[in-house]
């Protein structure tokens, strides 16, 4: 195991939010992708790809302290994340597009990232990349359901926002008479 990835802080290591930062950072972009794609039926091609990228970045970050050969972590994870994105961009060739819709094409470029994280983070063995990974394929059937479900899912946002605004409404006056 990684000394990044200790669940034992040192006194003088960085702050808990420091060290998990990237990490919560490359679940939100996750999430926050697929919620985006969900609503706007937009083509997030190039957004896959970009979070390859920046996976690929957070893999040298993450075993650089630990990595008895540097140039070797760098050029493997080079040539790792360099196969998935060729792999990404194979999906969008035209005789793969004329088979297979937007969505599709979209969910694999997504099932592909998970598994590149997934398996980069077995190699660095890091959990915490694991977990993305784990977190990024389970994304792909909840897309699917959000699309089967956008009615009821829209239902469930309306009351959980009008559920919290009558919380705070009722907090706020409740307040307001023991003033």
């Amino acid at each position: 195991m990684s000394y990044s990835d200790d669940l034992y802080e040192d006194e003088a290591g960085p702050s808990f939010w420091v060290r998990e930062a990237p990490y919560l950072a490359i679940l939100a972009l996750t999430l926050g992708g697929v919620a985006y794609m969900s609503l706007t039926r937009a083509r997030l091609f190039g957004y896959w790809e970009f979070m390859a990228c920046i996976v690929g970045a957070l893999c040298v970050a993450t075993g650089w302290r630990d990595a008895p050969d540097r140039l070797r972590l760098v050029w493997t994870q080079a040539l790792h994340w360099g196969a998935f994105l060729v792999a990404m961009n194979l999906l969008l060739l035209p005789s793969v597009q004329a088979i297979a819709n937007e969505d599709i094409t979209t969910l694999a470029m997504l099932l592909l990232l998970a598994l590149g994280v997934f398996v980069a983070g077995a190699h660095l063995l890091s959990w915490r990349l694991c977990a993305n990974g784990l977190v990024m394929a389970l994304c792909v059937p909840a897309f699917a359901w959000l699309d089967q479900s956008a009615l009821f899912v829209s239902l469930v946002f309306i009351v959980a926002v009008v559920g919290a605004l009558a919380f705070f409404w009722l907090r706020r006056e409740r307040g307001a008479r023991g003033a």
